[in-house]
């Protein structure tokens, strides 16, 4: 699936887009080219230091361009040559969008089209977009800016006419260890004693950066284009993750922030009714396709959801434990 092809990666000097290259460079040798585009010189540096550029004299398969998906000519030369585009570049921070309404809409709607017009313009072949469980029934700008990216990629197979290019989705919830996410917040704030709880009934759905990049490549090799995949994947309780961390410290109640939800949501019940279930992932579907969903699911060995089904963390059948979080906190955060 990958040899001897080129992939871009937006947003390639993030949390996830590390995980990418790094997967990519060491275990997928068949990759001729990795490109990282972002707009952060530093953290570009940084990771040049382990993974070195071909232009700085490394006869390397790695290269790094500085750019903003906000700019479209930037993006049309750096997709010169490119068969696989990973959009990971996004403005995140809920309090952040919620303060910056219209930086937030450029990055993550603006820059959305930006890449796609980008794609289709120099002969991409395939598109896979990130998503968050932010943009399932959204209550904060980030997950509706998220929501309409997800449109926005998702609509983009009906622009490719004769063009060979497919565009999907992935979403999935709380990354661990990611940054900003609440398990190094936590780390960091243990050291006072005190962990501060939003609300003691809080769930979120929990995914390794490796469960991510893994996902990520599924949907590159089994994608007809205009799905959005979601995983099935545990849920924990904020209070679980709390005494996992720091169990001798102080739960300290502080309440819900502005635009963030009590538990998070990957299918709502009105996505049910295009969504289609397989043994570890769901699918919702396009509700315009050049396919049939028969086909899909006999593909694949899937079957339709229940309608009215939702996804959601507090009503997940899988649930990590105090220890289990512990474990995995110890293997992929605290290394």
């Amino acid at each position: 699936m990958l040899k001897n092809k080129s992939i871009l990666i937006t947003g390639g000097t993030g949390s996830l887009g590390k995980m990418l290259v790094k997967v990519l460079h060491d275990k997928h040798m068949e990759v001729k080219r990795i490109v990282v585009y972002s707009r952060d010189e530093l953290k570009q540096s940084e990771m040049a230091k382990q993974w070195p550029a071909g232009e700085y004299g490394h006869d390397t398969k790695m290269r790094y361009f500085i750019g903003d998906v906000r700019d479209h000519h930037r993006l049309v030369h750096a997709l010169e040559g490119i068969d696989i585009v990973i959009h990971a570049a996004a403005l995140k921070q809920v309090p952040t969008a919620e303060y910056n309404p219209f930086e937030c809409i450029k990055t993550n709607i603006m820059g959305a089209q930006n890449v796609i017009d980008a794609c289709l313009e120099t002969g991409v072949k395939q598109v896979v977009a990130l998503s968050t469980d932010k943009a399932a029934a959204p209550i904060n700008l980030y997950g509706a800016s998220k929501l309409c990216s997800d449109k926005l990629f998702v609509a983009a197979n009906n622009l490719r006419g004769g063009k060979d290019i497919r565009f999907s989705v992935v979403r999935y919830g709380n990354v661990m260890g990611s940054r900003g996410s609440v398990i190094p917040y936590f780390l960091e704030k243990r050291k006072t004693g005190v962990l501060p709880i939003t609300d003691p009934a809080m769930t979120r759905f929990n995914i390794t950066l490796e469960q991510g990049v893994s996902l990520i490549l599924f949907a590159l090799k089994n994608m007809w284009g205009g799905e959005i995949f979601v995983p099935k994947i545990p849920s924990y309780r904020i209070t679980d993750l709390a005494m996992a961390i720091g169990p001798e410290c102080r739960q300290e109640i502080v309440g819900i922030r502005p635009g963030e939800k009590l538990h998070e949501e990957m299918i709502t019940e009105t996505d049910s009714y295009s969504t289609v279930e397989f043994k570890n992932y769901f699918v919702i579907l396009p509700s315009r396709k050049k396919w049939l969903e028969e086909d899909f699911m006999r593909e694949f060995n899937g079957r339709r959801a229940q309608l009215g089904y939702h996804y959601r963390s507090n009503t997940n059948d899988r649930w990590l434990s105090v220890a289990d979080l512990r474990y995995l906190i110890k293997k992929y955060v605290v290394c």
